[in-house]
């Protein structure tokens, strides 16, 4: 009797035990299901970025995740955020500005998806083509190396100047100048407000939109399409694989964030994925 007392003893005492671990190993599947990190830092200039950005915040939500986005005006910053680790990533720039800043300031970000394209265009209250620009003229272009150069490279095409073959355009680099054109190099943020002093503008759509100009509407020259100057998601060097950033890349290419493209922009930014 004793001895059928200590077997079910023990027996119960094992299903005890397996019970246990059972609920254990449930309770650790649970946590293994909810996402470590849940808060995603994004660092974006305002206009398109930020608002695209606001488009997934629904999306991230329903993964676990909280989103948020962290405003710029410059294009240094975000950079320097995202490698001191201050932001998980950033979206503002395209990858020959990325490889350019890398090089320069000896940072290890690196780019995850496509998002967009927003093509660069020459503006004027003074002509209204191209053709009417006179001798003497003064064009403001961006003073960062790469879109300076991209500036300079729709100057070029449209026959206005050439250049040597390097390749970072300045306006040291200028070889033939038949209508004597004044390269005047500003902070792309403050393109939009000297069109009044100036007889055109290259001006980056990011900072055309916030001041009222329509890219396909106002630009009398606008970018080709098939330009290779798509904007990018940036991360640091390593990060690139983490769950949190491959949740980011997943909705900011997805066919939400393509129909919002489409009806917001009308064509003035184009999706690039």
């Amino acid at each position: 009797m004793f001895k059928n007392l200590l077997k079910i003893t023990a027996v119960g005492a094992l299903a005890l035990t397996l019970t246990a671990c059972s609920n254990e190993k449930k309770e650790e599947n649970k946590v293994a299901s909810v996402p470590t990190k849940t808060v995603i830092k994004v660092g974006a200039t305002p206009v398109p970025h930020a608002e695209i950005l606001e488009v997934i915040k629904p999306l991230l939500k329903e993964k676990g995740y909280e989103l948020q986005i962290v405003e710029f005006t410059d294009y240094v910053t975000p950079n320097i955020a995202v490698d001191e680790g201050e932001l998980d990533a950033n979206f503002f720039q395209h990858e020959p500005y990325l490889n350019e800043f890398n090089a320069n300031k000896n940072t290890s970000l690196v780019k995850t998806v496509n998002v967009h394209l927003e093509p660069m265009g020459i503006y004027s209250r003074k002509i209204t083509a191209i053709n009417e620009l006179a001798d003497n003229a003064v064009i403001a272009v961006p003073n960062d190396p790469t879109n300076e150069s991209r500036a300079l490279d729709i100057l070029a095409k449209q026959g206005l100047l050439t250049f040597k073959d390097v390749p970072f355009k300045t306006a040291l680099d200028i070889v033939e100048n038949p209508k004597n054109i004044t390269i005047k190099e500003l902070d792309a943020p403050q393109l939009p407000r000297v069109l009044e002093e100036v007889d055109a503008a290259v001006i980056n759509t990011n900072y055309a939109l916030p001041a009222g100009l329509n890219p396909l509407n106002d630009a009398i020259v606008l970018e080709s399409k098939d330009s290779p100057y798509a904007n990018i998601v940036v991360v640091k060097k390593g990060n690139e694989d983490k769950d949190y950033i491959k949740a980011l890349d997943e909705a900011i290419t997805s066919e939400t964030v393509k129909n919002f493209i489409q009806e917001k922009y009308k064509g003035a930014i184009i999706e690039a994925f």
